[in-house]
């Protein structure tokens, strides 16, 4: 299944100033984001999935799609959207056959070899970074770069969203090289306005995509 969003949120409970997630990820989603993942390692399985739940009630009540981080249980258990496979994951072949065609997949990717297996293993779309350096992806190594992007859109037909150091004033040559999207976390959930963060993001998307279509 193709998201049908280009702006992906990714929490990070380190990164949001204390604040409540739930409350992180509702004034994002009033702000226009239509595509959250939660990813929150740490939190112990029950914890966890009230989470989820209480975001997927947000999540649906607003039209948008959550995804959930490496949990395939969890994913079916509060009827998620979809998961994000990464590199210790089950395969996304894998996830597929438990979640059937209706959820979507997506994989995190650092290079165009593991882009190449994501869409060779029905993966729906990839994450690809770092493109810039940020200190939550330092230990995948140096930015991949945006010719990166180019090198993996030459290659692949799923879309890619680039992850890593996304800022409000990078996001344009992320798109001409060809990116579908792009992923981030504490450009909108560190923010002091979590809403006009997002709002700022969405509309950046919709106005470089107004122009180029």
């Amino acid at each position: 299944m193709r998201p049908d969003f280009d702006v992906y949120l990714i929490t990070d409970p380190r990164k949001t100033g204390g604040r409540d997630p739930k409350y992180v990820i509702a004034e994002a989603i009033k702000g226009g984001i239509r595509g959250v993942q939660l990813r929150e390692k740490d939190l112990p399985t029950r914890r966890l999935l009230s989470l989820a739940a209480d975001l997927r009630e947000l999540t649906r009540k607003a039209g948008a799609r959550l995804l959930i981080n490496g949990r395939i249980d969890i994913c079916l258990a509060v009827e998620a959207d979809g998961v994000q496979i990464g590199k210790d994951s089950i395969p996304a072949d894998i996830a597929r056959g438990i979640l059937g065609s209706d959820k979507i997949i997506g994989v995190s990717t650092h290079s165009l070899s593991e882009a190449l297996m994501a869409q060779s293993q029905g993966a729906d779309f990839i994450t690809l970074g770092p493109i810039y350096h940020t200190e939550s992806k330092a230990h995948y190594g140096a930015p991949l770069g945006i010719d990166m992007i180019k090198r993996v859109r030459e290659s692949i037909e799923i879309p890619v969203f680039a992850i890593g150091g996304i800022k409000i004033d990078n996001i344009n040559p992320l798109l001409e090289a060809g990116a579908y999207g792009i992923a981030m976390i504490s450009a909108i959930i560190f923010a002091r306005d979590i809403k006009d963060a997002a709002m700022e993001f969405v509309s950046k998307m919709k106005s470089f995509k107004e122009r180029t279509t």
